[in-house]
């Protein structure tokens, strides 16, 4: 687990993604394929550390956060500027994908 991979609730999740270049990978510990997809979240973490926030946020502990965003399908990573949805993707994606998601937005 890495320091720079920031874990997010309904109480956080309106300051997290306010500023800023968010990636925000939407999860359950029971998924599959958010297991397959957890490593390649924390090595973006730490790649991306200097330029984006990268984020996990639990949809059985933060019921809220994903009805608002109407995730209803996981893994669902979701990239964030100043607040605002930029981009969505839905399903297992390699980190070459991810990273330049990311990238597009800085």
């Amino acid at each position: 687990m890495t320091e720079n991979l920031k874990y997010l609730n309904d109480e956080n999740f309106d300051e997290t993604i306010s500023k800023g270049v968010t990636l925000v990978d939407f999860y359950a510990d029971w998924c599959g394929p958010c297991r397959m997809i957890a490593p390649i979240v924390e090595e973006l973490a730490e790649e991306m550390r200097d330029k984006a926030t990268i984020a996990k946020l639990d949809i059985e502990n933060a019921q809220k956060s994903a009805q608002n965003f109407q995730v209803t399908s996981i893994p669902t990573i979701i990239l964030f500027k100043d607040g605002q949805e930029v981009e969505r993707i839905v399903g297992l994606k390699d980190k070459a994908a991810l990273k330049s998601l990311i990238e597009s937005a800085l």
